[in-house]
């Protein structure tokens, strides 16, 4: 099927939005449930889909579509010793060759873990052009949102949906409502993409997406970067959101030139034309809108532990006296208490224990320009990790010094994986520690059991690493020469 069939004459005569053309031109059938069975164009898989492999195994089975299927190792990758596997815990090595057996079994092609372009799945899929405007993608995981940043209907599925693309190459789906998030105006200095989807988060909830498919509009996400839309669209679930997407345009196309399984030529020519009619029509109706002024957005940092809990860096911990929802006073309460913080307390005077640039929110290059800009020339007052996003960010990061930088702040430098994100790899924060990151989620023991963890965006993260607590970075970036971070 087509990835971005142009919509059928007759069949939506209404002014639609990105959403609804993609979503139409994906439908093979719709019951009357109202269910449809949608044509799906990407699936990744990673070490954690061997449940779905197992399935098809079970019932002597193939991949359908195994040009359309694509292995990564990220979730449980070693980001050290990685080619002797020394001291690897080898439960570990075991999940990595699991899905090199799976892969080879079924010929899907596989980004491994001695693949020089290996890397978490969400930065090798736009990294080699697989991510293209219009196209319908899935993985398990539910970060899959981020590839909306191409205008692509993309989300993350459970196994028993897994096994269901592995066998089919199609699933069953209800339609979302549509959500138009609208950010007008410019971003002060020091404030980014990251910023923007936690300031959004922390307007409308963890769950106030829910339900919706998110298209991220306005002059602010209109100048975001490649990289900045791709965090903007990787946070989408945290608010509860289906999807998130942004419409294809000057941006999306010089991103995607020469990437290595892009079209090329007069097929992306003949792409561009057809991408460039997946833009929402005017009157197109979305069922919510929430507009946020970009000048407004200041430099955030989570409290607590949902990405909910989110406020400006020079703002105070909350008083759950003070909160007239006695729902919303309990959280603040519980999250209080785990994270280990007094009412009132000043944001920039938490201190932290360690600090992670990783995850496929935010390690790709312009990211760790941005950690750096902020640690050029500096030392760091706590430990820290830093893992690219994939390894060609690593290489390329290398070439251009970064490395250096960061491990002469007395950073380490290790290799591409989902890392301290999640911690599967044996990455973790130890019990009690307090760590500022630039992850995605800062639920109780996400990063280890007992660990605390603030997320924020990469050059926050760099700035804390330099005090040794939670920082506004602005006063750090005077007098510099930046990248505006994403």
């Amino acid at each position: 099927m087509p990835a971005a069939d142009p919509p059928k004459s007759g069949r939506a005569p209404e002014p639609r939005t990105l959403y609804d053309k993609v979503w139409d031109a994906h439908v093979v059938v719709t019951r009357e449930d109202g269910e449809s069975l949608m044509w799906i164009d990407r699936h990744f898989v990673h070490e954690g889909s061997h449940h779905a492999f197992n399935a098809l195994k079970e019932r002597g089975a193939t991949v359908a579509r195994p040009d359309l299927t694509f292995g990564v190792a990220d979730h449980y990758v070693p980001t050290r010793a990685r080619a002797s596997l020394d001291g690897v815990d080898p439960s570990i090595v075991g999940m990595v060759d699991k899905l090199s057996a799976n892969c080879a079994a079924h010929g899907v092609h596989l980004f491994g873990l001695t693949d020089p372009r290996q890397g978490i799945v969400h930065v090798v899929g736009p990294e080699q052009g697989l991510t293209l405007p219009g196209l319908t993608l899935v993985c398990g995981d539910s970060h899959t949102s981020t590839h909306g940043a191409f205008g692509a209907m993309a989300f993350g599925i459970g196994a028993s949906e897994v096994a269901h693309v592995l066998l089919t190459q199609t699933i069953w789906q209800r339609k979302s409502k549509r959500m138009r998030v609208r950010v007008e105006g410019t971003l002060p200095p020091g404030a980014s993409a990251k910023d923007i989807a936690l300031s959004f988060i922390a307007k409308v909830g963890s769950d106030g997406a829910r339900g919706h498919a998110i298209e991220y509009a306005g002059s602010a996400v209109r100048a975001l970067s490649m990289e900045g839309r791709l965090t903007l669209c990787n946070l989408s679930i945290e608010s509860g959101g289906r999807l998130g997407m942004i419409a294809p345009d000057a941006t999306t196309l010089a991103y995607l030139k020469g990437r290595p399984m892009a079209p090329e030529d007069a097929r992306l020519d003949m792409a561009a034309e057809v991408w460039a009619d997946l833009a929402s029509d005017p009157d197109a109706a979305f069922d919510r809108e929430v507009v946020l002024d970009g000048a407004e957005i200041a430099p955030t940092v989570t409290w607590g532990i949902s990405p909910e809990d989110a406020l400006p860096v020079t703002g105070t911990v909350p008083d759950p006296a003070r909160i007239a929802d006695e729902a919303r006073a309990a959280h603040v309460r519980t999250a209080l208490d785990y994270m280990g913080l007094a009412p009132g307390m000043k944001l920039d005077a938490i201190s932290v224990d360690r600090v992670f640039i990783g995850s496929c929110t935010n390690a790709r290059i312009e990211d760790l320009r941005a950690a750096a800009a902020v640690l050029a020339g500096r030392k760091a007052r706590v430990p820290g990790l830093v893992s690219p996003g994939s390894s060609l960010v690593k290489r390329q990061a290398e070439e251009e010094g970064l490395d250096r930088i960061f491990t002469a702040a007395g950073l380490e430098w290790v290799e591409s994986g989902c890392s301290m994100c999640v911690g599967m790899n044996g990455d973790l924060v130890p019990p009690g520690e307090r760590c500022a990151s630039t992850t995605n989620r800062n639920f109780r023991g996400r990063q280890g059991p007992g660990a605390r963890t603030h997320i924020m965006s990469p050059a926050m993260v760099a700035a804390a690493a330099v005090t040794g607590h939670l920082t506004d970075l602005r006063p750090l970036l005077d007098g510099r020469p930046v990248e505006e971070p994403a």
